[in-house]
């Protein structure tokens, strides 16, 4: 008797914990990137259940660069995507109605990096250059597009080269002049042998943010409390991974496909814990806009002939759901 209720007890519980599973709502994120180190506060949830603990089944859908990750989140392949503000510009441009609810890394951490004696230290020297990018559709080509433009340079004025993700190989062995990156790229270049390098960072043009979290503007309206506990849950993963980075880079060992040594997890995690904090920021709580910024990278697309039409960053940024 006493075994059969035993048995008809752990039947129970697993009908209440199979009922629980299933009333978690699925929310995937279209990535720009395969599940690598930096983004550590992510990959660390079946360890830490950030998203679990606001009833949220968590899905990652790898890309190859901002652009791929509108894409997918578009496509249906995801709901939340986490891409650039270039990548959502051309979205809207081409007259995508989409919204962007949170400021994942407001600092602007793409650069151009080029070996010493290649005779690269400013814009104007890209000229004539082959340039590596990650990919056609990532913040790196759209980043150098920027820096081009601004000395009165365009893409036909170089050679661009796709160079795959985070890959310095093509650099160090002068298949390409200089490459386009970000911070957490060249600090895995540096420790790859990279060597003394010219860097020209973005930001000293344009300091826009790197990434958002963008959505179709129904798929907002129509699940509002939804992304609110989204938004909670990445907000509190992001504070765990900036007050905790030894144990992030820890997790990132078994979880990032680039993960294995974590005293590297643990130098990427540190810059990219640097780019998810600004001075808004800090006054208003992580996530927060400056919309200013963004608009004035939208006018300066514009201005360069990257995008045909006006946008009024104002009705797309929206910061109604981010945490109290």
């Amino acid at each position: 008797m006493m075994l059969k209720a035993f048995t008809t007890l752990a039947a129970l519980l697993l009908t209440v914990s199979t009922a629980a599973a299933e009333t978690l709502d699925k929310v995937a994120i279209a990535g720009w990137s395969q599940p690598i180190s930096e983004i550590a506060n992510l990959l660390a949830e079946p360890d830490k259940g950030f998203f679990k603990a606001e009833g949220i089944d968590l899905g990652y859908v790898p890309g190859a660069g901002g652009g791929s990750a509108i894409v997918n989140m578009l496509s249906g392949a995801a709901e939340v995507a986490f891409s650039d503000p270039a990548s959502l510009y051309q979205a809207l441009d081409q007259g995508e109605d989409l919204v962007t609810i949170y400021n994942i890394y407001p600092q602007n951490v793409f650069n151009v990096v080029a070996p010493v004696g290649r005779g690269i230290a400013k814009p104007e020297d890209l000229k004539g250059k082959t340039i590596g990018v990650y990919s056609l559709s990532s913040g790196t080509r759209q980043n150098l597009q920027v820096l081009l433009h601004q000395v009165g340079l365009t893409e036909a004025d170089v050679t661009i080269k796709v160079t795959g993700l985070l890959n310095f190989a093509p650099v160090i062995q002068g298949q390409v002049d200089a490459t386009a990156a970000t911070d957490t790229g060249l600090f895995v270049g540096k420790l790859k042998g990279l060597g003394e390098v010219n860097v020209i960072e973005v930001k000293d043009s344009l300091n826009v943010p790197s990434d958002m979290f963008i959505v179709r503007r129904s798929y907002y309206e129509a699940n509002k409390p939804l992304l609110r506990r989204f938004l909670k849950a990445y907000r509190d993963s992001a504070a765990w991974m900036i007050a905790e980075p030894e144990e992030a880079a820890t997790l990132a060992v078994t979880r990032a496909i680039n993960g294995r040594d974590a005293s590297i997890n643990l130098g990427i995690i540190k810059i990219r814990n640097a780019s998810a904090q600004s001075p808004t920021t800090v006054a208003k709580g992580l996530g927060h806009f400056d919309v200013d910024l963004l608009q004035k990278g939208a006018d300066t697309f514009l201005a360069l002939g990257l995008i045909k039409h006006p946008l009024d960053m104002n009705a797309v940024v929206k910061s109604d759901l981010l945490p109290e």
